[in-house]
């Protein structure tokens, strides 16, 4: 398998796990395509064309793409976050005999950093899921996900991408993809276990690898709001969908019956107004959790033989 097709096969499968209707994944393609086609003639040359079968922002092969597709996929190296201190790393662990066919970032880079808060648009569908109307959903999150994209408009974009190129090295990331891949699988881990009580999830939670990895490294899964006695009622998992949700959001989903959130982190100003309307918090962990998803990814690439060289926060435990 070439490069370029695993970076594709990673996108396909985040897809699949997407958690939205795949008519909604159809449709963001189908007004990508007619952006496309309605733009001046002296413009079509500067619009990302991957919009036209990748529906996430947020994940994009950002150096040596042509090039990518021609190279065997035997090792990537694969990290949380890539800047040019992992590229120069990569260079160098090159130099040393190390075979590494691309690096790989999780967390948006280059073409798909400016943009990334697009694929907030599958939080109201999260939501939903929870209880929600889809109207009240799509109008909580709105307004944080036009605060984020203002947010990120000044950020140095190109910093690692320029040193890939620089050093002949491929470059690209999945985001989203591998979030929704994470967002099924707690989802489901939730459903089988069905727990009563916060220390429940703990528990569960703990069954996963890289949860007791990351407590080894004192990043433990933990009850942020409520106690390990308080009974969860409806849990909602939110683990995709770019970054975190409003704080206003919690007002709506005890509204929608949601008892317990859990979320890789939250913002500070979440804890007080989950207090407000009740809602238990729990934090799975940030790097565990990334790990998780870019673990199912790697479990499929796996199987086409292709070797993970783990880096910059990501551990590699595999579920074939």
């Amino acid at each position: 398998m070439k490069v370029y097709d695993a970076y594709r096969m990673a996108i396909e499968a985040g897809i699949s796990k997407d958690p939205r209707p795949q008519s909604e994944v159809r449709r963001v393609l189908d007004r990508a395509k007619e952006a496309y086609d309605n733009l001046p003639e002296d413009r079509k040359d500067l619009y990302d064309m991957e919009r036209l079968w990748n529906p996430y922002t947020d994940s994009r092969f950002s150096a040596l793409s042509e090039e990518a597709k021609d190279i065997e996929a035997d090792t990537m190296m694969w990290g949380i976050d890539i800047g040019p201190a992992e590229i120069l790393l990569a260079d160098r662990l090159k130099e040393k005999g190390r075979d590494i066919s691309a690096v790989v970032a999780h967390h948006p880079i280059g073409t798909a950093r400016t943009r990334f808060p697009e694929v907030m648009d599958v939080i109201p569908d999260i939501f939903h899921s929870a209880g929600m109307p889809i109207n009240v959903a799509e109008g909580v999150v709105s307004p944080r996900r036009e605060e984020v994209l203002r947010g990120v408009m000044g950020s140095n974009y190109n910093q690692g991408v320029d040193a890939a190129k620089l050093l002949g090295i491929p470059l690209f990331n999945i985001h989203c993809p591998a979030d929704n891949m994470v967002q099924d699988h707690l989802t489901r881990l939730m459903e089988d276990s069905n727990p009563c009580r916060l220390k429940d999830v703990i528990n569960a939670l703990y069954t996963q690898p890289e949860v007791r990895e990351a407590a080894r490294y004192n990043s433990p899964p933990t009850i942020m709001v409520g106690s390990g006695e308080s009974r969860c009622g409806k849990i909602m998992c939110k683990m995709t969908g770019g970054t975190s949700f409003s704080k206003e959001s919690y007002e709506k989903l005890a509204e929608a019956g949601v008892g317990t959130v859990i979320c890789m982190h939250f913002p500070d100003n979440h804890y007080d107004e989950a207090r407000k309307y009740n809602i238990n918090l729990v934090v799975s962990g940030h790097m565990s959790c990334d790990s998780i998803g870019v673990n199912l990814i790697c479990d499929l690439w796996e199987k086409e033989g292709i070797k993970v060289l783990p880096c910059s926060g990501f551990t590699r435990y595999s579920r074939n």
